[in-house]
Formats: C-alpha cells, structure tokens, sequence
C-alpha cells in the first residue's frame, strides 16, 4: 500500500433532496489462488489514506466519532465518489467524522475491513464473496447494492466482426477468476468453446492484463478484445475497438451487481446507529445522481481527480456513466448466480454464502423513504 496522504474533503449541501492491482490470497474454498479478486476498474491510484472530512457544525451525535470509509476511484463506485463529495454522507453523519481511504483492489480493501482500518467499504462481488467465505462468514456482511452495470465485450471490428467469429481470438480480462474473467469464461462456455480457465488456454485464448495496460495490448495488436468494465471499455473503444456485447443483455431484466457496500461485522454490531446513516446518504445520493445525472457525472469525475490525479476524458467519460446503473438493490440473486458461474468454470468449490447480507437497515431506510424492500435471495442473516 502506498504511503498515506492526507487531504480534505469539504462538506457541501447536496442541490437536491463492478481487481486486479494486487496478488489475492488464497481462500480455504479456491482451487486456485488468485480467484475473485476485487475490481479497479481502470483506477490509477495507489491505495492511500485521506484525510477526515469535518463532521458538520451540528447534528445528533451518534455512537462513534469516526467512521472508516474505503472505495476506488472509479467511476462504478461513483455513489462515493458523489455522495463523499457533496457533503451528503457528512449530513447524514452528523457529529460524527469521515475518514476515508481511496483502494487500487479489492484484496486490500477486504484485509483493511478485517484489520480494522476500515469500517465500511464501496466494493465488487467477487471480493465480498472472497472476504465472506474466506472468514467463515465471520468478517463481513453486505448491507446494500450501490452499482449495475458497466462491462462490456470489446473488440477489434476488423479481426472480431460478430460473436460468432471469436475462435482462435485473444480475450484480454483483468485478472485470473475476478468477475469479469469469470463473466467470460461462463459466455464462452454457454456458446460451445472449450477453454482451461486455469491457463486461459482453448478455442478462445483468454489473456489475464491489467486494466492499465490493456489499452496498450490492443493498440500492439498482443489482444484482439477484452471483457473489461468501465471505463476500460470506453477507453478502449476511443482506440478504434467496437462495443460487440454489453453484458448487461445476458442477464435477466439487464442487471447484475457490480458494486456492493459492505460493513465490518463487529462494527455493525457496535454501531448500527452509525451504518444506519451511512445508507441513508447512499440512497440519498442514489437518488440526486438519479435526478442530476450530468452534474453527478461531473462530481465523480472531480472526486476521481482528487483521488487518482486524473480526471477522466468526455470521451470516455460519458459513455461509461450513461452505461451504469447507480441502484440501492443489492440484486442478491445476480451474487448467487456469478458465485455459480465461477464453479461451472472450475474455479471455485460452492461456497456457502448463506448470511452474507444483511439489509435490515437498508430496507428500513428505503421504507422511510417510501420505497418498496429489497430482497436478499435467501441469503440474509436469519
């Protein structure tokens, strides 16, 4: 992890109302180190420690002064990067003190969430899977969906017309067994082709590169597409690549979970008060990203700046934020069902993921907000 910096965030009044920088540790029930993995998603920070943000002039004092928030800077993380931004979770908060770390991947985060360096954390599926089953269901729980959305399959139009001409291709994915490898691998299948997900080697030779230097491979010509989320995708697609399937249209109703908030189980014990107003700001700022689409774009953009120190192009931009979906279901079924692709792919043994949400405070949130429950696919704490 790179050094700390210390840096503010200011309190503002809001105007209204889914790895791979890091090698994983083994998980007890992988068959292969390095599987699930968390996502980047195109962040070029280092993992660092910001400063607090000043907790407001007034408000009800809640039951700790400080609360540890981890997320990347990424665009499918953009309900932190907008709600920390605009002061909306500082509101919420009260008298109690923002501290934020900015991650690079998810392995990092989930060890900074057991270590205690973390209380809650903006983070992908495969990872809280990870962090889940790796502790026995002991150090984690996920208590709310943030993010939809966000990979697409692009490609070299000239060498990749159609999907039906992927034989013999090189597919570039962020890493060994993260979501997206594991995306594609369960495609490749589903259509036919026969792969080794351990070596990447088949009918498709399936290539693990990091997202920051998958713009080069394509330029090179060592890749001929990538499976890659956002802004990956876009930025790749500014090179000449074409968009050849968006993934969102191979699962039910378009959705599928790219981003999770999850929250230290000893800390949601200790001060539920405290995550209670956590996600009231995320379905608050949810809701103003909702309604102030192109302002909130250019929020998250100026958080990413602070955090990454780059903003992104308008012409990667704008086509990775029209492609995610900021929602507060956390689509529990999409989780079971990714979890199921990665043991038809021989990457991982079924896990049991029984209890790994607990959205009571979400769904009580949502009710005063006058918004239906959301659902946990069985996989709630009992």
């Amino acid at each position: 992890m790179a050094p700390s910096t210390e840096s503010t965030h200011t309190s503002a009044r809001p105007r209204a109302g889914r790895i791979r920088r890091a090698t994983v540790a083994a998980v007890a029930v992988l068959t292969t180190a390095g599987l699930l993995s968390a996502c980047s998603y195109g962040s070029k920070s280092d993992d660092k420690a910001s400063a607090s943000a000043k907790p407001a002039a007034s408000g009800t004092k809640l039951s700790a002064d400080t609360v540890k928030i981890g997320y990347f800077a990424n665009l499918t993380h953009g309900t932190a990067l907008v709600g920390l931004k605009q002061g909306i979770f500082q509101q919420e908060l009260g008298g109690t003190q923002i501290k934020t770390q900015v991650f690079n991947a998810g392995p990092a985060e989930i060890e900074a969430l057991n270590a205690g360096s973390i209380d809650i954390g903006w983070i992908g599926p495969s990872p809280s899977i990870n962090g889940y089953t790796q502790s026995g269901g002991k150090s984690l729980k996920i208590i709310s969906g943030s993010a939809s959305g966000g990979v697409k399959l692009v490609v070299n139009p000239e060498k990749i017309p159609t999907l039906d001409d992927l034989k013999g291709k090189k597919i570039a994915t962020p890493q060994l067994g993260n979501t997206q490898d594991v995306a594609l691998l369960n495609y490749l299948a589903e259509k036919g082709y026969k792969v080794d997900a351990q070596t990447g080697d088949g009918d498709v030779k399936v290539l693990r590169t990091d997202n920051k230097v998958t713009p080069d491979a394509y330029k090179s010509g060592s890749i001929d597409g990538a499976w890659v989320p956002e802004p990956t995708a876009s930025k790749l697609v500014t090179l000449g690549a074409k968009v050849l399937l968006n993934e969102k249209d191979v699962w039910p109703d378009k959705k599928f979970v790219i981003t999770n908030i999850i929250v230290s189980q000893k800390f949601l014990t200790e001060h539920p008060d405290v995550v209670e107003a956590v996600l009231r700001g995320s379905v608050k700022t949810n809701a103003w990203i909702k309604a102030n689409s192109d302002q909130a774009k250019s929020v998250a953009n100026d958080q990413i700046k602070a955090d990454a120190g780059n903003a992104l192009d308008a012409s990667i931009l704008d086509p990775a934020w029209q492609d995610i979906d900021f929602i507060d279901d956390p689509l529990a079924n999409t989780l079971q069902a990714e979890a199921d692709h990665a043991v038809t792919a021989g990457l991982l043994k079924k896990p049991n993921l029984a209890g790994i949400y607990d959205l009571t405070l979400l769904n009580k949130v949502l009710k005063e907000n006058n918004q239906p429950a959301v659902a946990d696919a069985g996989l709630g704490t009992k």
